[in-house]
């Protein structure tokens, strides 16, 4: 790890890029993370710290859980960070997670991206999913999300290969890399294709599958999120791989859910439909629906109103929350609040979130979930919860940690890395 200089800027070799001085400690996080791992082997990262520190969870559901989405954020932000060598090991852990032949899936399921993997050294190929020892049952456990693809979470791992597919004068990735991630890319956006596509309602594509093996099932909801992903997944493979013609046609179908979920009158996009793929779920409000599309190329002016939509409906505290019911500062969301806000030239109020933000580092170097104890998002876990039962806890969190970096040096992780 590079020096600090006496003015808190890290300095690396001349390539290497000058940071804000507030991002450095989470840059030397995330790369202090990777280089803890012996060796210069695929890594994955744990997602969320103990509550109290820096230590495992206490929950052994994520105690060594490495999000598939959190570890795509941490792999484009190690670059904006200067450490492509932390990035190029996440890298190759997700080449060989979709590559690599997984006797658990069908046929028809090769090459889709868990939600979830084991944190640490990738010893085994293709990675494990996460999983524990329930000693009180007496048997292994695995949880079906995390075992399961969510469509958008698929479809940031392509984006941060994407990334690294684009960095061709980059000594940290290799030519042998390059290629593999391109070839993880095409089969994580041809899984989304095959597996996902849906021609109810509006359009686009349903939300992945959740489970594994004989317990797998299709999820029905369509996300708005999601296809803000995909819009971006489908046009930069379009680019990368120009001779493939499913690219362009993909990411029209994408936009064209964009367009119809788009609410001109209230100008704000709905989080998607019910399980039903047709009808519009008006039940909640999700604040990255209202964000992302606004970081597309191309994406209409008209759009942007959405950031004001997103103020009114979900600011709170000075910051941002995940949902309308307006409960408290969700970090990571006003991370991604931070960068849209630079990303529609209103500096000063990208600069005052990312103050907000960089302010909340846990003792581990990640960044805290949230500033009260919980908070809600409106959303349930999985298919079988009957209640909105997933929520957000003040836990240091490695996906708010890299969002926060992506804020503060101004990467949008929609656009291409060069």
């Amino acid at each position: 790890m590079a020096a600090l200089t006496a003015l808190g800027i890290m300095r690396a070799p001349a390539a290497a890029p000058v940071l804000p001085q507030g991002v450095v400690p989470l840059c030397q996080a995330m790369a202090g993370r990777v280089d803890a791992i012996d060796g210069a082997g695929p890594v994955f990262l744990r997602s969320w710290d103990a509550p109290a520190g820096s230590g495992p969870h206490p929950d052994p559901a994520l105690a060594g859980a490495a999000f598939a989405y959190d570890n795509a954020l941490a792999l484009r932000a190690l670059i904006a960070c200067g450490r492509s060598d932390a990035a190029a090991r996440i890298a190759t852990a997700f080449a060989d997670a979709v590559l690599s032949e997984d006797p658990r899936q069908a046929a028809a399921d090769r090459g889709r991206v868990r939600n979830a993997y084991r944190a640490g050294a990738q010893t085994e190929s293709p990675p494990p999913p996460n999983g524990w020892w329930d000693a009180a049952a007496g048997r292994w456990v695995e949880d079906p999300y995390q075992t399961g693809t969510a469509t958008g979470n698929a479809a940031w791992v392509g984006l941060a290969l994407l990334a690294v597919v684009e960095r061709r004068a980059d000594a940290a990735f290799s030519a042998d890399l390059r290629r593999q991630a391109l070839d993880a890319a095409r089969r994580i956006g041809g899984w989304v294709i095959d597996q996902t596509a849906d021609d109810a309602g509006p359009g686009g594509y349903t939300g992945g599958v959740d489970g594994a093996g004989a317990g797998l099932r299709r999820i029905g909801w369509k996300s708005t999120e999601h296809h803000a992903d995909l819009v971006a997944l489908f046009t930069r493979l379009k680019t990368a791989d120009p001779n493939t013609a499913r690219w362009g046609a993909a990411a029209d179908r994408a936009r064209r859910f964009l367009d119809r979920m788009w609410q001109a009158g209230s100008d704000h996009f709905p989080t998607g439909t019910l399980p039903d793929g047709a009808t519009l779920n008006t039940a909640t409000s999700g604040l990255d629906a209202q964000l992302w599309p606004l970081l597309l190329q191309g994406a209409p002016v008209a759009w942007r109103s959405a950031w004001a939509w997103a103020g009114d409906a979900h600011g709170v505290d000075g910051g941002f929350d995940f949902n309308d019911d307006r409960d408290g500062v969700w970090i990571e969301g006003t991370a991604q609040a931070a960068l849209v806000a630079g990303h529609l030239g209103q500096t000063g109020e990208a600069q005052r979130l990312l103050d907000l933000v960089l302010g909340e580092v846990s003792p581990g170097g990640w960044l805290w979930a949230t500033r009260k104890p919980s908070i809600t998002t409106g959303l349930a876990i999985g298919p079988d919860s009957v209640i909105d039962d997933f929520r957000y806890h003040r836990w240091p969190h490695l996906g708010a940690t890299a969002w926060a970096v992506l804020a503060a040096t101004g990467v949008n992780p929609f656009a291409p890395s060069r």
